[in-house]
């Protein structure tokens, strides 16, 4: 199974590349720019037509995408250019082809907001971004394809990006005045999870949109101190607050992305991981620098 991994360089595809590799996968690497095998521009039709029909693959796993949100903001044509264009050129070869061509697209969890867990028809689009990936998953559900919404951290193998713990490992090490959101929730998954789950996917090749996330979210503030206390790093510098608290948040960002992710379980037949438990697994890919 000859597997092509759009969007290789960055941070999930810096995981998730070894990860595939290490359990006997035959794996393409894609990049925009360097760090792969194979680099083009998938919002320009005749690169994205040049890749693909080298490589004929027989999985593709989509992680290309603009995912800065105040960029998308005010350049909505860049927004879809990479988070929409991209889709449908890898879906028009698909059409254009008539092969069989499984195609595993990772969207976000940005594309909820308001109270309580959310099932995967609970759509609410607050900006430009959530928009963008949002029109991407229609046009990779075209063809056959398994559409992830999901969101992650863990310690990053990106040389150019800084995951979520990342920064809170620096900071917190570092011990840097830092603020951290009471009111934005979540239902991450860590980067080696996602990996397993992203895996288990191309071998099962379930059909639609699937919640992928943790159960029992938490807020961004919960998890900052409940990953601080599982390395024994100190809070002092730390502050809870609210995102109408800070200047630097620009664009509207959803409060609540908590996911309910049993569509997901009951169709690959697995039991996905407490947030909490989560935690602890990333706490431990620390350690080792702590």
């Amino acid at each position: 199974m000859q597997i092509l991994l759009m969007g290789s360089a960055g941070l999930l595809g810096s995981t998730l590349s070894p990860f595939l590799s290490s359990r006997g996968c035959d794996v393409k690497t894609h990049s925009r720019s360097d760090g792969a095998q194979c680099l083009a521009d998938l919002s320009d039709p005749r690169a994205a037509n040049e890749l693909l029909g080298k490589i004929q693959p027989d999985v593709i796993i989509n992680l290309v995408g603009l995912t800065d949100v105040d960029l998308c903001e005010v350049q909505p044509n860049q927004a879809y250019l990479q988070n929409v264009r991209s889709v449908e050129n890898i879906t028009n070869w698909i059409k254009q082809e008539k092969i069989s061509c499984h195609l595993v697209h990772i969207s976000t969890d940005q594309v909820y907001d308001g109270a309580n867990t959310h099932t995967e028809e609970l759509v609410t689009l607050t900006n430009c971004y959530a928009f963008s990936k949002y029109a991407g998953e229609m046009a990779a559900a075209s063809v056959p394809s398994t559409i992830l919404r999901t969101n992650f951290f863990g310690r990053s193998h990106c040389a150019k990006r800084l995951s979520l713990t990342d920064w809170l490992f620096r900071s917190l090490s570092n011990k840097d005045s830092i603020q951290v959101f009471d009111d934005v929730l979540f239902s991450p998954l860590a980067m080696s999870t996602l990996s397993e789950m992203i895996e288990l996917s191309i071998r099962n090749k379930p059909i639609g949109v699937f919640n992928l996330g943790s159960h029992d979210g938490m807020s961004k503030a919960d998890f900052a101190f409940a990953f601080a206390d599982e390395l024994n790093l100190s809070t002092r510098e730390m502050k809870r607050a609210t995102t109408d608290q800070v200047a630097f948040i620009k664009t509207y960002r959803p409060k609540d992305m908590r996911m309910n992710s049993v569509k997901f379980e009951n169709a690959l037949g697995v039991k996905l991981p407490t947030l909490r438990d989560e935690i602890k697994r990333v706490a431990k890919e620390y350690h080792e620098v702590a």
